[in-house]
């Protein structure tokens, strides 16, 4: 017989001593539970959806993405939690009456719909130019690619993503891609406006890894929990083999997730006016999450940070360096400055985040960076 449990006895957070992290924020499992289950509901949570109008056409037959979607989902959740702390912040929490109009505008973007900017719909058909037909699972590295494609359509959040491939973070790239030149003040030196400094633009930082060929090498697990607790942590995005999972937290050897393998109807949110818009804003947050032990996932991960602003890219950096790289036998990244030779001191934009290596030790930098691609596949 089923029983069913009270809310304090629930099983997705341990009674333990042992520090309870969410996207790089430190818990107490026994003091703050109930602060833990606002802060996880408060998460953006997509699943599988069903009838919705057929991806590629009415001649499609893709009416639900059950059994194809779970990697699109958690890609999906990823990239909402970066909007969500962009316009809402770290802190904001979502209950039941919420009618904040930033983040209906955030759940817009995500609605099953082709106009959607971050719909199944346009994730799935952006697919295609990564290789992958539409009911194909896509790898860690694939959803990565599509977010990055998609992203440039959103000038409200104005968000830039920066995939960083071969286990390599290249700060150089990140800063130029993310440094917005050429902004301009009121005020005018005759008639030409004066130029403000650089911009930044909010980045996501997505970072495919394989950490072992049909299981996680143990080497690994120490820097894969420490990425839970860096500040600027949106979760790893994984899973197990063949269910991609998006992976929130830690607590012990135990990764805390949540789970986009329940198929739920499809349907608008709107200006969360009317009773079925309520219901169905629910349906995007999920009332428990899960745990695994952090042997059990998958080797093919992607690791996501979300830095608003220069001086987050810059903490993150440090924190990369004192806590990922400098105290493993086997780092699960390399950091690399790549100072091109023809720039001058002055045009060097690596001088101006890593300060003189103020934060940065240049001898345990790799100054081989490769470039090119590769793709991650969650193995069967």
């Amino acid at each position: 017989m089923l029983i069913c449990q009270a809310k304090d006895e629930l099983e997705d957070i341990p009674q333990t001593d042992e520090p309870v992290w969410i996207l790089g924020k430190k818990y107490n499992a026994i003091k703050e539970l109930n602060t833990i289950r606002r802060d996880i509901r408060s998460k953006l949570w997509f699943t599988y959806r069903k009838n919705f109008v057929p991806i590629g056409g009415y001649n499609s037959t893709f009416t639900t993405d059950k059994g194809w979607g779970c990697m699109l989902r958690c890609g999906q959740m990823v990239l909402g939690q970066a909007l969500i702390m962009l316009h809402l912040g770290r802190d904001w929490q979502w209950t039941p009456e919420t009618r904040n109009s930033a983040y209906l505008k955030i759940l817009e973007r995500f609605e099953d719909r082709r106009t959607a900017a971050f719909s199944i719909h346009q994730i799935a058909l952006m697919g295609a130019s990564e290789g992958k037909e539409v009911g194909q699972w896509f790898g860690p590295n694939t959803i990565a690619q599509v977010l990055k494609k998609l992203i440039v359509f959103d000038d409200w959040s104005s968000i830039t993503i920066h995939v960083a491939l071969d286990n390599t973070l290249v700060v150089n790239d990140i800063l130029k891609q993310c440094r917005v030149e050429g902004g301009t003040t009121a005020e005018a030196d005759g008639e030409v406006p004066l130029k403000t400094p650089s911009q930044w633009k909010p980045l996501l930082l997505l970072i495919p890894l394989r950490l072992g060929l049909n299981e996680i090498n143990p080497i690994y697990i120490n820097g894969l929990k420490t990425s839970f607790k860096i500040p600027q942590s949106l979760g790893v995005i994984g899973g197990k083999p063949n269910l991609a999972l998006y992976f929130i937290g830690c607590v012990g050897n135990e990764v805390i997730y949540l789970d986009p393998h329940t198929t739920q109807r499809s349907g608008s949110v709107a200006k969360k006016l009317e009773e079925e818009n309520i219901e169905m804003d629910a349906t995007y947050h999920c009332k428990s999450s899960s745990r695994i032990p952090i042997t059990g996932m998958d080797p093919s991960v992607a690791l996501c940070f979300f830095c608003a602003t220069e001086k987050d890219f810059k903490s993150l950096c440090k924190s990369i360096q004192d806590e990922l790289i400098i105290p493993e036998k086997q780092p699960l990244l390399e950091l690399c400055a790549e100072r091109l030779a023809q720039w001058s001191p002055a045009e060097d934009v690596a001088s101006e985040a890593i300060a003189a290596s103020s934060f940065v030790d240049f001898e345990h930098i790799d100054p081989q960076c490769d470039t090119s691609d590769e793709d991650f596949e969650l193995l069967g």
